[in-house]
């Protein structure tokens, strides 16, 4: 299934009833009075957060969402039919935003998540409500009122664990395959992915985490070049990032130090915020240096990137290093959901 991960709907609750105005008419009970009964409010339009959906496409078909209007009132003082409310299933994740306004609305974070939209109009009244010791026949009745109408923007932000990031073929859709059932496309080309995968790593049983695999990063990505800053929003709800660097580039001009700044700056330029989470290096495709010039060539890296924080080597391909990698990532992830729930 194509990922789609931005759209546009528009939704209408619906009108709410009119009030009527009606008069008792029974043998034997002349000027019965008034009996207008009041109209059933219109229905609202909810969204509601649904686990099993992971992309906005069916919004690619179906653009415009009314809820039920509600009945008008009746005599007997009858009140019509409330309208149903409608509730619009989209993915966990989904940020909803005011196209008119630009206002955000809503995040739907958690599954069963319900945000009001667009509420219905209120029912008209019927005009048993105005009578009274001077007014004992009154013809007067309300209609109901519209309901509101909104312009939404669809904004889904995948909610992982831990993100990916790097330059294409630095190997991510490599290492995601090798630590979870996820089956992104894997090619010797740039590229290769073109929307964002998904992973459950499952370390031991009831301890996992979600990792995301995001399209590589290019110079230019902050300001909309190649494919990786349609999806960096999504690299904003992640704990942790992994910086993946390639340590045998397949052109032999590009420098790994080089390439690991340019990913900097795209972030920084990006969002300062997304540019200051926990990162950790990731130096791949160790199994294509000689053994004997491995650890001299990846501390002369590190060296030079004049890096701080965790460093791992590994080989996404052979596994080599990498069943270390995710235990140390089950355990940063297991305390900071400890240091939450305190």
């Amino acid at each position: 299934m194509k990922f789609v991960d931005e759209s546009t709907i528009k939704v209408e609750a619906g009108k709410g009833g009119n009030g009527i105005a009606s008069f008792r008419r029974e043998k034997y009970i002349p000027r019965g009075g008034p009996n207008g009964g009041d109209g059933g409010d219109g229905g609202s339009v909810y969204l509601i957060a649904d686990s099993s959906i992971n992309t906005l496409i069916d919004f690619r078909y179906k653009r415009n969402f009314n809820a039920k209007s509600g009945q008008a009132g009746m005599g007997t003082e009858c009140t019509g039919k409330s309208g149903e409310d409608l509730y619009i299933r989209v993915p966990v994740g989904t940020v909803v935003t005011n196209t008119d306004t630009e206002e955000v609305m809503g995040d739907l974070v958690a599954a069963d998540q319900t945000l009001l939209v667009a509420k219905g109009g209120q029912h008209g009244l019927g005009n048993v409500h105005f009578k009274s010791s001077t007014n004992r026949t009154p013809r007067q009745c309300t209609p109901g009122e519209p309901g509101e109408k909104r312009a939404l923007k669809l904004e889904l932000k995948l909610l992982a664990d831990v993100g990916l990031l790097g330059l294409p073929n630095a190997g991510k859709s490599t290492l995601i395959r090798q630590i979870s059932s996820a089956k992104p496309k894997v090619a010797d080309y740039p590229f290769t992915t073109r929307y964002p995968n998904l992973g459950v790593v499952k370390v031991e049983s009831h301890r996992s985490f979600v990792v995301a695999d995001i399209p590589g990063l290019i110079e230019g990505a902050s300001e909309g070049a190649g494919l990786g800053f349609q999806f960096l929003r999504h690299l904003s709800r992640t704990g942790l990032l992994l910086h993946l660097i390639d340590m045998v580039p397949p052109n032999s001009d590009d420098d790994p130090v080089k390439d690991m700044r340019l990913i900097e700056n795209e972030l920084s330029n990006y969002s300062e915020e997304l540019a200051g989470k926990e990162r950790w290096l990731v130096l791949n495709k160790i199994d294509l240096i000689p053994e004997e010039m491995r650890d001299s060539f990846c501390q002369e890296i590190v060296n030079k990137l004049q890096w701080q924080g965790p460093v791992f080597y590994i080989s996404a391909v052979s596994g080599d290093g990498v069943k270390a990698l995710t235990y140390k990532i089950m355990e940063y992830i297991e305390e900071k959901r400890k240091q939450n729930d305190e």
